[in-house]
């Protein structure tokens, strides 16, 4: 399972409340974010992020925001660095996906997957858009992959780190994303127990059968 959405649409909480239903069910969980055990040549990402666009470091909270130059440098050249990063990414995505696979768990949830880097591209401009769809076509598929769509002023709100315009087209180019890989559930923005009850349902309807009859039972 994966779990995308803009910054501050409210992942950690939702992967946290999902999780801990599976595990009070007695099913083993593993959590992968992206960022951490993914993610590769991060050294290359910092001295872009922060030594070159001079970005702050760190999490923004309502009451520490922080001003970030990463991903919302949109110039061509660092298009071009991303498109390396983001093969060199999907590369070892397959490998952690092919590890965790026999690891054990029930359940593989990633915080965050290909989709958080492809979503940063400019996904109208052609050569864009050839790329994302052969980074889809390359990354395992997750059997159940949600984008949970959040409105990008509340989103700021919670997570201050990005200009709301780069949050609004981030949004935008998530969604368009959704309709190339044809494979996500879109979860709309609604009130927290909402969302959970959405994600808990849809995640059921995916679960083996003899566990879904037990719990129904």
């Amino acid at each position: 399972m994966s779990f995308s959405g803009i910054d501050g649409a409210g992942k950690s909480t939702q992967i946290e409340v999902l999780c801990e239903y599976l595990r009070d069910a007695g099913l083993k969980v593993r959590v992968i974010p992206f960022w951490d055990e993914v993610a590769r040549l991060k050294g290359v990402r910092e001295t872009t992020g922060h030594t070159l666009f001079k970005g702050e470091k760190g999490v923004g909270r309502p009451d520490a925001p922080v001003n970030r130059r990463d991903k919302n440098v949109q110039s061509a050249p660092m298009t071009l660095v991303r498109y390396f990063l983001y093969f060199v990414d999907a590369v070892s995505l397959r490998h952690v996906v092919k590890k965790s696979l026999s690891s054990g768990a029930d359940f593989v949830v990633f915080d965050r997957y290909a989709y958080d880097e492809l979503a940063n591209l400019k996904l109208g401009n052609p050569i864009s858009r050839a790329y994302a769809k052969f980074i889809l076509s390359f990354v395992p598929k997750p059997d159940v992959g949600y984008f949970l769509d959040a409105d990008p002023v509340q989103a700021r709100a919670r997570k201050p780190e990005y200009p709301l315009d780069f949050l609004i087209t981030c949004r935008e180019s998530y969604l368009d994303l959704c309709r190339l890989a044809g494979s996500i559930t879109v979860i709309d923005p609604m009130p927290i127990p909402d969302v959970q009850r959405q994600i808990l349902g849809h995640a059921l309807a995916h679960l083996p059968l003899d566990y879904s009859r037990a719990k129904a039972s």
